[in-house]
């Protein structure tokens, strides 16, 4: 767990951040590597907030979130935050915090992991009544392709393609590869006629007879890509904005006929803020995120705002019935999820 100050002055002084393990249940978060900022100012007022974020935040947060709402507190109030950050894939911070890691602020990749959190009485059951439903970002799902995009791939149809090697993250551990797998089953069941789920689920599994590779997490998944590894890859679209920002270069990309839209919650865990006392500032945060400079962020590290207009063609969990009930049909103990891989008869 990275440990970062940040000085109530625009001007920073680097250092590297204390590095911690904290071990929840049979979890292990490991420390993340980062430059931290300078010490708090002798004698200044230091409030302290816990964030637990999944990896795709972390050069958002680090690098422009965090340093300006020590800005935005310090103007406020005075006062200097330190803020303690783990990262992690969604679902694996997910079953930490639920085992007790003491973060104030989770920030998710997608609903159904806030729901977790929620049954397990670690945020509030009414953690949607926020602006915008409790979500604080927005993506779309799309397909990395080789330059020039040499195999022509337009839609999802095509990485089902005999040739098309592709890769996504095991939704086993990636919050990502879970909105991978919605994206491909809400196009295929609403590019149906009839919203036939069995042309959604044709089409999942010819995807997924392509897969070459399932990585932890979205981030290891378009690192294989970029390595070289197979031809196209299902990831977030602010993923692919980032390594442009980062490298100066991007991947290629195809926004599908029909993609789903990716929307990241955001919720204070209230068994931590009350055992820390930080209430107050866990709820500014919340509010810096969902407001007009903390959005400006998270659009420059490639997410698109709220409310901002969206291509023609994206869907939502919603008009797939809710993040619940697409979660059993895709990943239920009698899912597609789970069928294909009992069903002998798949392969390449």
């Amino acid at each position: 767990m990275a440990v970062t100050t940040f000085p109530t002055g625009r001007s920073e002084t680097k250092r590297w951040g204390i590095a911690s393990i904290l071990a929840a249940s049979a979890i292990v978060l490991t420390a993340v590597g980062g430059s931290g900022c300078g010490a708090p100012t002798r004698g200044a007022e230091v409030d302290r907030l816990t964030i637990g974020a999944y990896s795709v935040l972390r050069e958002a947060l680090r690098e422009g979130i965090l340093p300006a709402f020590a800005r935005h507190r310090a103007a406020a109030t005075g006062r200097e935050v330190v803020f303690e950050e783990s990262y992690n894939a969604s679902g694996a911070l997910t079953r930490s915090i639920v085992s007790g890691f003491d973060a104030d602020v989770a920030l998710l990749s997608i609903e159904t992991d806030m729901d977790q959190l929620a049954r397990a009485g670690r945020v509030a059951s009414d953690w949607r009544a926020t602006p915008h439903g409790g979500m604080i970002t927005r993506s779309l799902v799309v397909i990395g392709v080789r330059p020039g995009n040499p195999l022509a791939i337009a839609d999802w149809s095509d990485l089902a393609e005999p040739g098309v090697d592709v890769l996504y993250p095991d939704p086993k551990t990636s919050g990502g590869a879970r909105w991978n797998l919605f994206a491909i089953w809400g196009a295929g069941l609403l590019g149906s006629d009839r919203a036939d789920e069995a042309a959604a689920e044709s089409l999942m599994r010819g995807v997924q007879r392509r897969v070459v590779n399932m990585d932890a997490s979205g981030r290891q998944s378009l690192a294989s890509f970029a390595r070289g590894i197979g031809d196209a890859a299902v990831t977030y679209e602010n993923e692919l904005r980032l390594r442009e920002r980062r490298l100066g270069s991007a991947i290629e990309s195809v926004v599908p006929r029909r993609t789903l839209l990716i929307e990241g919650p955001a919720a204070i865990v209230e068994t931590s803020v009350a055992k820390h006392g930080n209430r107050e500032l866990a709820d500014d945060f919340l509010r810096f995120l969902h407001g007009e400079e903390g959005q400006a962020i998270l659009s420059e590290f490639g997410f698109r705002p709220l409310g901002a207009p969206l291509p023609e063609g994206v869907f939502t969990l919603r008009d797939l019935d809710g993040a619940a009930a697409i979660q059993r049909r895709v990943f239920g103990d009698d899912g597609i999820w789970n069928r294909m891989f009992t069903d002998r008869t798949e392969a390449r």
